[in-house]
């Protein structure tokens, strides 16, 4: 199984000395996977959740991409609806060829209301337009003339029934993003017995879940409080959680560190740290530095 890191591309905090050092941590940890958000105009209901400066993903991954040498460069997630489908389709196509095969394009429908209406694009259509656009990249990557062999693997993400029927019938994987232990194996389930319905091949399961080290373990579920995420605890309760997520059928599983308060990207130290501390319990040992 994969191990990926969700890096801040947007915040206070951010700017490109602070993303070069997040690639050189996860490489240097020796993480399979760096995958940066997306959205275009930050709108209030955007800036609330994730402020400007917000780099946009495909320039900052192709930035980043000279920067490293190994790990692959993904999106969680790319808003389909907000631009043109052949645009997308160029823009991965190139990166991937520019970056040595290492992109994981990863998409969904978007949520943020202002933000479409900013963008001219009808909230309302975005589950129709999603799926037109997927295939429409996947129709354009056919045209080897134009861009060559692409093999770039497609996460859909989302998590309600919309985006795992998506998944099975237009991504090779399914990208449910920070939800419960509990929920996952329902989830991997019903993916499975969906996919099996439809006469269609299960596609990858590649869940991003929330990472929040404690130092003392976090109830599974409280009388007077929300369920522990997958992701969250002591260590050996996030070990935990990534061999059953191995179990369920997993292939990829993308650690995020936000937690929703965007001040926290000016100190991303802590989040590093945490990345180490997991890194270095990971079977087969992940050894490396990270930036002072």
């Amino acid at each position: 199984m994969k191990i990926g890191v969700n890096v801040l591309n947007f915040g206070p905090g951010a700017d490109p000395g602070v993303l070069r050092s997040w690639a050189q941590t996860v490489e240097g940890l020796g993480f399979d996977l760096l995958m940066v958000s997306d959205h275009v105009a930050i709108t209030p209901d955007v800036a609330e959740r994730y402020p400007a400066p917000f780099y946009e993903p495909f320039t900052t991954l192709a930035w980043l991409a000279g920067l490293t040498t190994r790990v692959r460069l993904g999106t969680t997630v790319l808003i389909a609806p907000y631009r043109h489908p052949l645009l997308t389709a160029r823009m991965a196509a190139n990166l991937d060829e520019l970056s040595g095969g290492r992109l994981v394009l990863g998409m969904g429908v978007g949520w943020a209301r202002q933000e479409f209406a900013a963008l001219g694009i009808p909230f309302e259509r975005r589950g129709r337009l999603t799926d037109e656009h997927l295939r429409a990249i996947r129709g354009a990557w056919t045209d080897t003339a134009s861009y060559g062999e692409r093999r770039i693997p497609v996460w859909v993400g989302g998590n309600s029934d919309a985006g795992l029927r998506r998944a099975v019938h237009l991504g090779d994987a399914w990208h449910p993003l920070r939800c419960t232990m509990p929920w996952l194996r329902e989830a991997a389930a019903r993916l499975r017995a969906y996919a099996d319905g439809q006469g269609r091949p299960v596609p990858g399961f590649a869940p991003r879940i929330t990472l929040r080290l404690t130092g003392a373990p976090v109830d599974e579920a409280p009388d007077d409080g929300p369920q522990r995420l997958a992701g969250e605890g002591t260590i050996e309760q996030v070990l935990a959680d990534l061999d059953e997520l191995r179990l369920l059928g997993a292939e990829s599983v993308v650690l995020d560190t936000y937690g929703g308060d965007p001040e926290v990207t000016r100190h991303p130290q802590q989040a590093w740290q945490a990345l180490a501390t997991v890194a270095a319990h990971l079977n087969p040992p992940r050894t490396g530095t990270e930036p002072s």
